[in-house]
């Protein structure tokens, strides 16, 4: 952690500036009469993650809106990130997020690409908590790629109705013995192609998707993987998906939480179950360690943005202000099982902080320093966690 935060020391003075720089030339043009619709935030930063190692990403946030003539659509945005570290991991991906017909529509994409010395404990709370890792127990070499669209309608007030696509796989090389003879490698093998196709229900009143300060959300979805899409297993996800959002005092002071659980039935392969400690959930264990057919979360986040000592030097009439800069802090507690009866007693505590930078309006670049059961993590993202 030490080494990160000298190398983040040493990059990050140059984003904030470069940033900074691209907001007074917005401000000059949009008094000129000429604001641009498309903005864009390049950088190249240090990370580090369990699984991954210390890394240098390079990427960028962009966003635009699909009718600049509409100040109260949502901007959409999409960010892109690749990364190399120091296990000789290969790290690519963007996820889109875009809002059409003054968001009567919503177009969602991600996609990801993953080629990486990994370590795979096996599926369970057990094997992930009690398996030693190491070169003859867990090590592995996988590569993994997805592709997952979304579309989404809104059929009343803030209620979408929509489907969802998912094609991915997964490619195991270099086995240690242990992961030779786990179970589940034997059963599904060492390359698995999964297509499905599924629905999504979701009522949305977020005053902003990406950094909400007010409003709730929740989703369910359905997704069903099958050989219809030439997938080499067929089998089900299901997900639920709750978060609130309660502005405390004023905008920039926010209490956030979330309620996810995801349930696999069928004939879910090693690499689709339901794996804990991403960017986006509890963040701090290594990602895919703790894996199972079923998987519960709950997190509650603080999430305060700094005012400005001084007025906007380019509009000084404006006063006092947000800043750019904040920071969150988390708390969280999962649960990893095989189905809902057997989550008791499989308990994933979680805890951390992280700093906020505003790259543009609204859509922040992040910093988190997660904590779990031992095991830490520093991760590097574009917008909230949730």
């Amino acid at each position: 952690m030490v080494i990160f935060l000298l190398m983040t020391t040493a990059v990050l003075p140059g984003v904030v500036a470069f940033a900074d720089e691209a907001t007074d030339a917005e401000a000059t043009d949009a008094d000129d009469g000429k604001k641009r619709n498309f903005r864009a935030s390049p950088f190249i930063v240090p990370g580090y993650t369990p699984e991954l190692g210390f890394l240098l990403a390079a990427g960028g946030l962009f966003s635009f809106s699909t009718d600049p003539g509409n100040e109260s659509l949502n901007r959409s945005n999409f960010n892109v990130m690749v990364g190399y570290s120091t296990t000789g991991s290969i790290t690519a991906y963007s996820l889109w997020k875009t809002y059409w017909l003054e968001d009567r529509l919503r177009v969602n994409l991600d996609l990801w690409l993953k080629d990486m010395p990994d370590n795979y404990w096996g599926v369970g709370y057990e094997n992930g908590r009690y398996t030693q890792e190491g070169d003859q127990t867990t090590a592995y070499q996988r590569l993994w790629w997805q592709i997952n669209p979304q579309l989404l309608y809104e059929v009343y007030n803030d209620l979408f109705l929509g489907m969802n696509l998912d094609f991915n796989q997964t490619v195991l090389s270099d086995m240690s013995p242990g992961v030779e003879s786990d179970p589940q490698i034997e059963e599904f093998g060492t390359r698995n192609y999964n297509g499905g196709a599924g629905i999504i229900l979701l009522h949305d009143s977020r005053d902003m998707p990406e950094n909400a300060y007010t409003g709730w959300y929740l989703s369910g979805s359905a997704t069903f993987y099958g050989s219809y899409l030439g997938s080499s297993n067929d089998y089900q996800i299901f997900e639920a998906d709750y978060r609130q959002y309660q502005q405390i005092v004023r905008p920039g002071s926010t209490l956030a939480w979330q309620l996810y659980s995801r349930i696999g039935t069928g004939s879910v392969p090693y690499a689709e179950v339901t794996q804990m400690g991403n960017p986006w959930d509890l963040r701090g264990y290594y990602w895919g360690r703790f894996r199972d057919r079923t998987g519960l979360f709950a997190l509650v986040e603080y999430r305060f943005k700094f005012m400005q000592n001084r007025p906007n030097r380019l509009r000084p009439e404006e006063g006092r202000k947000e800043s750019r800069h904040g920071f969150v802090t988390w708390a969280g507690l999962g649960w990893i099982g095989n189905n809902l009866g057997d989550l008791r007693g499989h308990r994933l505590p979680n805890i951390g902080f992280g700093y906020r930078f505003e790259l543009q309006p609204r859509l922040n670049v992040r910093v988190d320093f997660g904590w779990g059961v031992d095991s830490s993590g520093i991760y590097f993202n574009f917008t909230e966690a949730f």
